[in-house]
């Protein structure tokens, strides 16, 4: 196994990228693994319906958090990697990403005011919203994107940790009873922001990289360049986050409670694939834009590995389904234990479609398929949830995510074999 290793890790490029992916294994663990850890104390000091309120905010809040990461995740993370040597091009880059981003949160803010204020179920709690978008501010102060273009992000990685740990010591200090519920959404915000303005520091005296206004033509090229990604993104929203937003319109805080805390540990297992996601998409498309026969012999080599243990870890939830909840959660739970038996699919469904959609169809440059098969699982999504939730509730949700997030799976799979981009068999053409 050392040997392996040792022969993986013989090439700058290929240390580069076992660098950034332990980087962002800790990363992504902090961010999934510390949220986890306050899980069984929230819901049990909180109780159901306060738990589901939180949950509901922050699915409504996410909105605004896809609006403004917009695409840049995916194409700014692709242009700094393609440019990472060329010092005026980053800037460029740097500048009108973040000019962009800080407009649509602007917009953002007005656009939740609105929301806010004009609906008796968000104006009652309004205090709540407004509290859980500092997390939209940290997040575009974050630029996650560019240490991930330039394949650098250990810089990041422990400032993001000490931030969000010390914010998590504090959800167990400051909030003891229901009445405290208000400072989660702070605390969570305060995280978030405080690592975003240090990332900000470190790219100043670490790269030399200062903002930099750029034209309204600059601007317009980076939007649309990323229009197609955010499109899909905007679609991701509608089958995942949607299904927390939807679940709460048309039933209680309770029942969004219950499907909220078995979604939660859901989302920490799917965590375990996020760094590999993240660590390998600017590495396989530097490749592909170098070589697009060997960038999809890397492709299938990654496939192998995630779907034996993705499948590994669905087949985990669902067998220990019955003694994960009543551990994390408490007895008052156990209407979440059929919730994450019928989602257990999803960390194979998710690993896979990522291999098929992000790292294979974006690189090379399939962006339109994409975001129609993601804007047709969303249609599904809202077919599906308007029909079964009001029918059968909180199952209702678990069983439309199931369902939606395995079209998109199977889609993506017959796109590529059909295209002749094939992970799994011999490939036509490239």
């Amino acid at each position: 196994m050392i040997n392996r290793i040792k022969s993986v890790a013989n090439t700058e490029d290929k240390k580069r990228l076992l660098s950034n992916f332990f980087s962002l294994a800790v990363l992504q663990g902090a961010n999934y693994i510390l949220p986890l850890i306050t899980l069984p104390y929230l819901v049990r000091v909180l109780g159901v319906e306060y738990f589901g309120l939180l949950a509901f905010a922050t699915a409504f809040i996410m909105y605004f958090q896809i609006i403004t990461d917009y695409g840049f995740n995916l194409t700014a993370t692709r242009e700094i990697s393609i440019h990472r040597n060329n010092h005026t091009k980053i800037t460029e880059i740097f500048g009108a990403v973040m000019s962009i981003k800080i407009l649509l949160m602007i917009v953002s803010f007005l656009l939740m005011a609105l929301i806010v204020f004009s609906f008796e179920k968000f104006a009652k709690d309004w205090e709540i919203y407004f509290l859980t978008f500092g997390m939209v501010i940290g997040q575009t102060l974050f630029p996650i994107w560019f240490f991930q273009g330039i394949e650098k992000m250990k810089y990041i990685t422990y400032l993001n940790i000490l931030a969000k740990s010390i914010f998590t010591v504090a959800i167990f200090i400051f909030v003891q009873e229901e009445s405290d519920y208000y400072i989660v959404p702070i605390l969570n915000s305060l995280g978030f922001i405080i690592a975003g303005i240090w990332s900000l520091y470190l790219i100043r005296r670490e790269f030399n990289i200062a903002f930099e206004f750029q034209s309204i033509e600059k601007l317009k090229f980076y939007l649309a360049d990323g229009w197609h990604v955010f499109i899909s993104n905007i679609a991701i929203s509608i089958y995942t986050v949607s299904t927390t937003f939807i679940l709460g319109l048309f039933t209680n805080n309770t029942l969004v409670g219950y499907f909220a805390a078995a979604d939660k540990i859901i989302q920490a297992f799917k965590g375990l694939l996020s760094p590999v996601s993240q660590a390998i998409y600017p590495y396989i498309t530097n490749k592909v834009a170098n070589s697009k026969e060997k960038g999809l012999n890397i492709i299938r080599k990654v496939t192998k590995y995630i779907a034996i243990s993705t499948l590994i870890i669905s087949s985990f939830i669902f067998l220990l389904a019955p003694y994960i909840v009543p551990f994390l959660l408490g007895k008052d739970y156990d209407r979440s234990i059929l919730l994450l038996q019928v989602m257990s699919v999803l960390p194979f469904m998710i690993g896979m479609s990522n291999i098929f959609g992000v790292q294979t169809m974006l690189p090379f440059n399939h962006k339109k398929a994409f975001s129609r098969i993601l804007i047709f699982g969303s249609i599904l999504s809202i077919i599906l949830s308007l029909i079964l939730v009001p029918l059968y509730q909180d199952i209702g949700s678990a069983v439309t995510v199931t369902i939606v997030e395995t079209f998109i799976t199977i889609a993506m799979f017959i796109y590529l074999q059909k295209s002749g981009l094939k992970i799994i068999g011999e490939n036509k053409h490239v």
